[in-house]
């Protein structure tokens, strides 16, 4: 526990805060925008607006391990889960605030539209707690593996290297987080069968994984950055 407050009290002094604040808001947004689903068209691919944050989320902590090493980037990955517990806490203290959204101006359904954006803020305690173990979870898998795989290769520091790491790594982590959440929530609270639960995780997993192919030379050049402004003598 000491080694672990030691690499994560480093990381705060050292990480670019804009990859910091990255991955909080990331963490924030994908939650929030859990509560809308995907109209995919597909019957077998159930999809949430939480996509379009949750591989900068992946990708945030595998720049953070990349560079700082697992046990720093899982420290900054449960900072993140608290403070987005703490906005989750502000948002249900909003909802709970008598007035009325902007949204809800809409005659003969004001009441029935504010109550709903209430709500969707508000969100529900499962559901939070759900997605809270489904992302810790899959964090320190996503940390400790991509770090693992690169201790297993010669040479670490090509985007090649990275990629791997990166894909790996993300892959079966997303697809935890999926699965996870889908038997905490999915399956206890709304009926979903163990196939449904499993084909969820599985095809929003290699969504995700496109997603990083995507904007992995992007983390592996803000990775190389990092490591050579801290090879840099002061």
């Amino acid at each position: 526990m000491k080694k672990f407050m030691s690499e994560f009290r480093r990381l705060l002094r050292t990480a670019p805060p804009v990859l910091v604040t990255l991955l909080v808001l990331s963490v924030v947004g994908m939650n929030l925008l859990a509560n809308k689903s995907i109209n995919t068209g597909l019957d077998w691919l159930a999809l949430d607006c939480g996509i379009l944050f949750s591989w900068l989320t992946f990708l945030s902590m595998d720049v953070l391990t990349h560079c700082y090493g697992p046990r720093a980037a899982t420290g900054m990955s449960l900072a993140a889960l608290l403070l987005n517990l703490l906005m989750a806490l502000v948002f249900f203290l909003a909802s709970r605030i008598p007035g009325v959204w902007g949204e809800s101006f809409v005659d003969g359904s004001e009441a029935i539209i504010n109550t709903a954006l209430d709500n969707t803020f508000a969100g529900t305690w499962f559901i939070i707690l759900g997605s809270s173990a489904a992302f810790i979870a899959s964090a320190v898998l996503n940390n400790f593996l991509h770090y693992g795989i690169g201790k297993l290769l010669k040479e670490r520091e090509s985007f090649g290297s990275f990629a791997l790491q990166s894909y790996v790594s993300t892959f079966l982590a997303q697809f935890a987080d999926n699965l996870i959440f889908a038997l905490l929530v999915s399956r206890l609270f709304f009926g979903w069968t163990l196939l449904q639960c499993f084909t969820c995780a599985l095809t929003g997993a290699v969504m995700e994984l496109l997603f990083e192919v995507l904007f992995s030379p992007m983390g592996y050049r803000i990775a190389k950055r990092i490591m050579n402004e801290r090879e840099r003598p002061a």
